[in-house]
């Protein structure tokens, strides 16, 4: 019989040590964040989401080199020698059209391995954390300023460049005339 009433009052117990937790939380303000509309202070060092200023990129391939997942993919088109692409915020001279930069933040790892590397400081990590997508392919980022025909037509520029420089080389050259011959210093 003493083990029926120790039972009880272990079950009473247990019950009453859980409510109190209960009632004291109970009465006290919640302290719930509202999300969409109150954000959270983020730190000042934080990795998300990548950015990359077009006007700043030379089109090196050093981010693309560093990342550990092959999340960037970059092409470039040599200009032509009549073009003057600017220069960067740096004073680095550009000397490459880039016809793709995309990352696909899917892959990435937010290691920013790809940060370091590059000479401009043209990529970077933002604190943007919201990016949640209902297809894979929204998480596709592509950061050029041109658009198709521009860069078909720097593509088709460079191919013509480059067959120019090819049938130059490959064209014959003029004999060169022959000079007299000197006569040797020995020889009066």
């Amino acid at each position: 019989m003493t083990t029926y009433f120790k039972n009880i009052y272990t079950a009473l117990y247990t019950l009453f040590v859980g409510m109190k937790i209960t009632f004291k939380h109970l009465f006290v303000p919640s302290v719930t964040i509202q999300y969409p509309e109150v954000k959270l202070p983020m730190a000042d060092r934080i990795r998300n989401r990548l950015y990359v200023n077009m006007d700043d990129c030379i089109g090196c391939d050093q981010c693309a080199r560093a990342c550990p997942v092959s999340c960037i993919s970059i092409e470039t088109v040599k200009s032509m020698p009549t073009e003057d692409l600017g220069k960067t915020s740096q004073g680095k001279k550009k000397a490459l059209w880039v016809t793709k930069f995309d990352i696909d933040i899917a892959k990435c790892c937010f290691c920013q391995l790809c940060v370091f590397p590059c000479p401009t400081e043209c990529i970077y990590m933002t604190d943007a954390y919201e990016f949640s997508e209902f297809e894979r392919s929204g998480l596709n980022y592509s950061f050029v300023t041109l658009n198709a025909d521009e860069i078909a037509e720097k593509k088709s520029n460079f191919a013509k460049m480059e067959a120019e420089k090819a049938a130059a080389k490959a064209a014959p050259k003029p004999p060169k005339a022959e000079e007299p011959a000197s006569k040797p210093a020995g020889d009066a």
